[in-house]
Formats: structure tokens, C-alpha cells, sequence
């Protein structure tokens, strides 16, 4: 059932060619195969993102991993040239409002959710991913540790987190208190320091521990 960890895993575990998961499906007849992750789940301000992305089946992205492993120069390099080869990418964010009305975890499946949502036509089979499946009526396989296993997993982490990392550089712009473009929403000691001395803004996760263990009174 979506929204649940999965009980039955397709894929045995530990593979090291980066397109055995989806040559896995492949063979099971799906042809339109879409990875998912999200990125923004820890920080304490901004919003949660995911990206759905399909690639050419088989296709050679020798750099493409997880976007953890990556530096921003090299994230950038990668994310460009997903986005220019990719079948179809989508995009799903949920604000910090959203994730304060429901939880961190129902806001980044919404995300998952969303950025699949937006792929059309939609994918025949999706690898998620983490433990848990997407709210959504497809075919589909939650794989742990699955931007370091699935190419198509890791090219959408690498689009999730480039596309969040763009949004949290522009709130940095009209608030430029926090450093949001250096640290992303993150806790960092510097964050931290300017919510004591500033109170949070806007886009801080009001349900957070960090914002709500801040002394200062809000703007």
C-alpha cells in the first residue's frame, strides 16, 4: 500500500553496476522507469524537495551519484547534463507551512508524490528512495540506500538537491540574517546563532526543535 514500508523488496541487495535495479524491471516488462528522492528533510528552514527523474535506458552517466558524495561544482556538472539526456524530470517541493500542518516524513512522500505527478506521461515503474512507498497508484519499489544503489535514484537526488539548494540561495535574498545561501536551512552553529538573536522568519519549520527552542520572540 502506498505511504507504508514495503514488505516484499524486488531487488536483492549490494549490486554494483548502477543500472541493475532498473535492468531488473526492464526485464519484467516496464519501459518507463522513474527514480525519486527527496532532499531537505533535516534543515530547519525551507521547503522539503523531491525530483522524479526517467533516463534513457542504459545511458552512461560515469559521474552520477549520490548527490551526498558530490561537491557543489560537481553537482552542478551533473545536474546539467541529467537535465539535458533525461526522458522526463519532475519536480515536487512542500513548503515549511506544509510540513508544520502534517510531519517531515508525510511532506517529503507529498513531494515524492508531486514530482511524479508532474511527469506525463507517468512512469510504468518507480524505484523510491528509502524504506517507504509514494502515495501514488504505480507500480513501485522503495529501495534503502537507493541514490547510492539506482542511477535513475541517484540523478534524482542530484536534481532534488540542486533545485533546493537554488530556492534556499534566493530566500537568502530577503533573508539574508540566516546565510540561507551558505547553509541551505541547515542547523549550522551560524543559523542557530542568528534564530536566537533574530527570531525565525517565514520559511523556518515552526515545529522543529531548533526554531522552537529559540529564545527570540519572531519579527
Amino acid at each position: 500500500m502506498a505511504g507504508q514500508p514495503s514488505q516484499t523488496p524486488l531487488f536483492p541487495k549490494n549490486p554494483r553496476d548502477p543500472w541493475y535495479f532498473e535492468r531488473r524491471v526492464w526485464d519484467r516488462s516496464f519501459r518507463r522507469i522513474a527514480g525519486v528522492d527527496e532532499a531537505g528533510r533535516g534543515p530547519l528552514a525551507g521547503p522539503v524537495v523531491a525530483a522524479a527523474v526517467v533516463l534513457p535506458y542504459g545511458i552512461d552517466l560515469p559521474d552520477v551519484r549520490d548527490s551526498k558524495l558530490l561537491n557543489p561544482s560537481q553537482r552542478q556538472g551533473c545536474n546539467d547534463r541529467i537535465r539535458t539526456v533525461a526522458t522526463a524530470i519532475g519536480i515536487g517541493e512542500v513548503s515549511a507551512a506544509e510540513i508544520d500542518r502534517t510531519n517531515i516524513l508525510a511532506a517529503a512522500l507529498e513531494a515524492m508524490r508531486r514530482s511524479l505527478a508532474q511527469i506525463d506521461p507517468l512512469p510504468d515503474f518507480v524505484i523510491v528512495d528509502g524504506p517507504w512507498e509514494v502515495p501514488i497508484q504505480l507500480p513501485q519499489q522503495p529501495l534503502k540506500r537507493g541514490d547510492q544503489l539506482s542511477i535513475s535514484v541517484a540523478a534524482a537526488s542530484i536534481v532534488a538537491k540542486v533545485h533546493r539548494d537554488t530556492i534556499m540561495v534566493a530566500h537568502h535574498e530577503s533573508y539574508p540574517h540566516y546565510n540561507f545561501a551558505r547553509n541551505k536551512g541547515y542547523g549550522t552553529k551560524e543559523h542557530r546563532t542568528a534564530l536566537v538573536r533574530y527570531g525565525s522568519c517565514p520559511i523556518h519549520r515552526q515545529t522543529f526543535r531548533g526554531v522552537r527552542s529559540s529564545s527570540a520572540g519572531e519579527h
